[in-house]
């Protein structure tokens, strides 16, 4: 019952954390606003970014990155260290642990509780859970994530790689260059289902890329690299 419990604590309150709606408390205490009624109807970063400016889409980004490395590095080890549960999988109980706090998180994020359950797409906050979970590869997908930005201007588009890197990049550090990797035999089927979330939940984005008409931040574009055409209606 006790071990029920921990586990339990260990969910909910990285659930809870993953809930705290960053851009949305921005927007209303600050702009008077519903951040979910402008832009793109995203309670993220970039929407913020796009109607606020860089320094309130900074501040979203980092707490909402925080919102899934928090859960991941303190939360699930404070609680879930040495607890004991059966366990028929290979991996390791901790690890398992770390993985459902941060999938907490990011359900959290996407279906707030203190925001009526209309939150973000989860990119920020899966990525603080990955960075707590595998920081090498989440620094490889950052670099790559700042490519693919400023060679095209689509954030959308550089958070699809990087979702995309970090499985790619436990495939090739684990099995070829043959690096320690603690429970990578989870982590690799967990990063390429939140690449298949990434991708979910960016399916919109994915439609208006193909069709040109995603909205590009030209400033970021330092490269000047066409990814994709746009449309005779768009032109």
């Amino acid at each position: 019952m006790e071990t029920a419990l921990y586990i339990f604590l260990i969910a909910f309150i990285s659930y809870l954390i993953g809930s705290f709606p960053t851009a949305l408390i921005i927007s209303k205490t600050i702009f008077k606003t519903d951040i979910r009624k402008a832009g793109s109807g995203n309670m993220g970063s970039t929407n913020t970014f796009r109607l606020f400016g860089w320094k309130w889409g900074l501040i979203v980004q980092i707490v909402d990155i925080l919102k899934g490395y928090i859960p991941v590095t303190i939360i699930a080890t404070m609680l879930g260290t040495g607890l004991v549960f059966p366990n028929a999988t290979s991996f390791e109980n901790l690890t398992l642990l770390k993985i459902l706090a941060g999938i907490s998180a990011i359900a959290g994020h996407i279906w707030p509780i203190f925001a009526g359950f209309r939150g973000g797409k989860g990119i920020n906050t899966a990525a603080g859970m990955m960075l707590g979970l595998v920081p090498v590869d989440v620094a490889i997908a950052l670099g790559l994530f700042i490519l693919a930005v400023i060679s095209s201007g689509y954030i959308s588009l550089g958070s699809i790689v990087a979702a995309f890197t970090i499985p790619g990049s436990l495939l090739v550090r684990y099995n070829i260059l043959g690096a320690d990797i603690p429970g990578y035999k989870i982590l690799i089927y967990f990063s390429i289902l939140i690449f298949v979330l990434v991708l979910y939940t960016h399916r919109a984005n994915i439609k208006r890329l193909i069709k040109g008409t995603e909205n590009k931040f030209q400033k970021l574009q330092l490269i000047k690299v066409k990814f994709f055409k746009k449309t005779e209606n768009n032109k």
